[in-house]
């Protein structure tokens, strides 16, 4: 609970930074084309009800679209369901069977990303009732068995302590924060005869603070889940009783990233704190 009043209130700043940024990008925009002219009626107004349309609206909108669960968020990240009849994808159903019986949970959903090769995992859920364990592809076959289990207890204890439900609102408030920038975006695009639109400043305007907003959504995507990924290490290595079953695969991950191969693709944006 104290997460989540944590997480809006860290939210509503980061809002009232966007709102403020918009308001004086414009403004500044507007005097530089009428220099001797004061700002139209309602300026602020219209600028700060747009942003809060656009960003509390794309929130609500994807926040309804997670009503569905993890196996939403499964999709959204390229995954399906893992097949019980393919060698590999059978051990993942196998050690998440395991695993959660080791936490005295419900056992959640088996998935795969099958085009990603980078060794990674997430879990994702309001509830035990909808929670999934998502591996990679590279995960399946770059981990043995133990390092499987080290990797998949992390992700149950996530499902176990609450943190996938922190999560899930999260996605929703970054998915709100990208509006502003895809909005921008949407001004600066050329018309069916090539020729860029007259909004053309106002997008650049919007896809620039939208940056910003996007970097500071990662930023507290960061501070939310830090804490909560050194509890899940802990309660992987309770559940699995050994110490190198995650160690030997955290190292595997180390090495890719000092390697810098098989960038994962599928944790970008309003994902990329689930990884």
């Amino acid at each position: 609970m104290a997460g989540s009043r944590r997480l809006l209130v860290l939210f509503a700043l980061l809002v009232a930074g966007v709102v403020l940024a918009v308001n004086g990008a414009l403004a500044l925009l507007w005097h530089l084309a009428w220099p001797f002219g004061g700002y139209p009626r309602l300026f602020f107004e219209t600028n700060t009800g747009l942003v809060l349309l656009f960003v509390l609206g794309g929130c609500a909108v994807e926040t309804m679209r997670l009503a569905e669960g993890g196996a939403h968020v499964a999709r959204l990240a390229g995954g399906r369901e893992a097949d019980r009849d393919e060698r590999l994808e059978r051990r993942l159903h196998n050690v998440v069977t395991e695993m959660a019986i080791a936490a005295n949970a419900p056992r959640p959903a088996a998935w795969v990303l099958p085009r990603e090769s980078a060794i990674n995992a997430f879990a994702a859920g309001w509830s035990a009732d909808d929670g999934v364990v998502v591996l990679t592809r590279g995960a399946l076959e770059k981990l043995d068995r133990a390092e499987l289990q080290g990797v998949v207890a992390h992700e149950i204890s996530h499902l176990v302590h609450g943190d996938t439900r922190l999560n899930m609102r999260l996605i929703g408030l970054v998915w709100g924060l990208r509006m502003v920038f895809d909005f921008g975006r949407e001004l600066t695009e050329p018309g069916d005869d090539g020729r860029r639109p007259a909004t053309l400043p106002v997008g650049l305007v919007l896809m620039t603070v939208g940056v910003f907003g996007w970097l500071a959504g990662r930023l507290l995507q960061a501070a939310v889940s830090r804490q909560r990924e050194f509890l899940a290490d802990a309660s992987a290595v309770k559940y699995t009783r050994q110490v190198d079953a995650l160690g030997g695969a955290l190292r595997k991950i180390a090495d890719e990233q000092a390697r810098g191969a098989d960038a994962l693709h599928a944790s970008a944006g309003p994902l990329a704190h689930l990884f």
